[in-house]
């Protein structure tokens, strides 16, 4: 009878086991199961996909992310075939791509960042004695775009700044470092900020616009010599000590630096926001349903929104979010970008002109 009994018990066991697992199935419960896309990314983007927060936060979701790193330009170089999405940062490679692949449009933008300059203190002072840069906090400035321009235009040392005498770093030719504008998106858009304001406040949009300002932007390039390929590696020399004293990055990594709690050990950063300058817009190029889906969950679901402030990128639409986020980090970031003019960018096709004239 145990014996019966014991039997009896098992089936009824196995067959509630079964029921189980067909009701979670009928019900749609897929618990840690998730789809995988692959992406390549922007450089920038590399640790926001690989914290723990946003990996835990996606599989809620439903996503596995598996990512590789490229310039946003050279992006249009690869063989895409086999990924969901491409990330560039910003939107004339992603309209390139997407023209390439024949992506509907719109194309998700779940983040932006402005260009920022970072400078060391004693820079910034020497910028702002001679009328090239306004104070605006205690870590905190604007870069007067035409007049840095003018100052490039005419070769200016740092020997011919007042002031400069007093810091025995700041020598040689004044430059902003940026990075290839061949091959990234940050060296790119510098040209786009620099030959709008340097065109008087018109994009360019032909070859006429761009032969009236190419003298400029090769000096703009040529200055530097060897050029980073990411602003990943600027702004670890730059935090480092190493580098130029004026470094072209992202305002995000300044924002994640700063929100990871680093702030004390950044007493010698000035953080100038040009007063023309360019947005990234981080724009996703769905090569799938499945990365579109990605694209739009990533610009309207409020937790990844959240995560992407944490890395110091600003949501697209409402600025609550990084306002609320920043509020403790305003002696250094200009969270409502007062007095900084958004220079509209150029067709990809004329940046790459401009790009490869400037490095030519």
């Amino acid at each position: 009878m145990r014996r019966i009994i014991g039997i009896v018990l098992a089936v009824l066991l196995i067959g509630g086991v079964v029921a189980a697992v067909v009701a979670g199935r009928e019900s749609g419960d897929k618990g840690t199961a998730t789809k995988t896309v692959q992406a390549v990314i922007g450089s920038e983007k590399a640790e926001f996909f690989a914290d723990p927060d946003v990996v835990e936060a996606l599989a809620t979701k439903g996503y596995t992310v598996r990512t590789e790193t490229s310039g946003s330009w050279a992006m249009e170089g690869l063989d895409l075939k086999g990924y969901d999405f491409a990330f560039p940062s910003s939107k004339a490679p992603a309209d390139e791509l997407a023209a390439k692949y024949e992506v509907r449009q719109p194309l998700p933008r779940p983040f932006y960042s402005p260009l920022v300059v970072v400078a060391h203190r004693s820079a910034a002072e020497v910028l702002v004695a001679n009328g090239l840069a306004t104070p605006a906090g205690e870590h905190r400035g604007t870069l007067k775009m035409a007049a840095y321009l003018e100052a490039a235009r005419a070769d200016k040392t740092w020997q011919q700044l007042k002031g400069a005498e007093k810091y025995g770093e700041l020598t040689g030719t004044l430059y902003i470092a940026s990075t290839d504008p061949e091959t990234s998106n940050s060296g790119a858009l510098y040209l786009a900020a620099a030959s709008y304001a340097a065109n008087g406040g018109r994009v360019a949009a032909s070859d006429k616009d761009v032969d009236a300002t190419a003298p400029l932007m090769r000096k703009l390039v040529s200055v530097q010599g060897a050029q980073q390929s990411s602003t990943d590696a600027a702004f670890r020399d730059f935090v480092s000590g190493a580098g130029n004293p004026l470094v072209l990055v992202y305002e995000s990594q300044v924002a994640a630096l700063l929100g990871q709690g680093q702030a004390q050990g950044l007493d010698d950063l000035t953080v100038l926001y040009p007063d023309t300058t360019a947005n990234s817009d981080h724009t996703v190029v769905p090569l799938t349903e499945e990365g579109r889906a990605f694209g739009e969950l990533l610009s309207s679901d409020p937790e990844l929104r959240t995560l992407a402030v944490k890395h110091g990128f600003r949501p697209q639409g409402a600025t609550a979010e990084f306002t609320s986020a920043t509020n403790a980090h305003t002696a250094y970031l200009n969270q409502k970008l007062t007095g900084v003019r958004q220079a509209p960018v150029p067709t990809s096709a004329v940046l790459h002109d401009m790009a490869r004239r400037a490095g030519s």
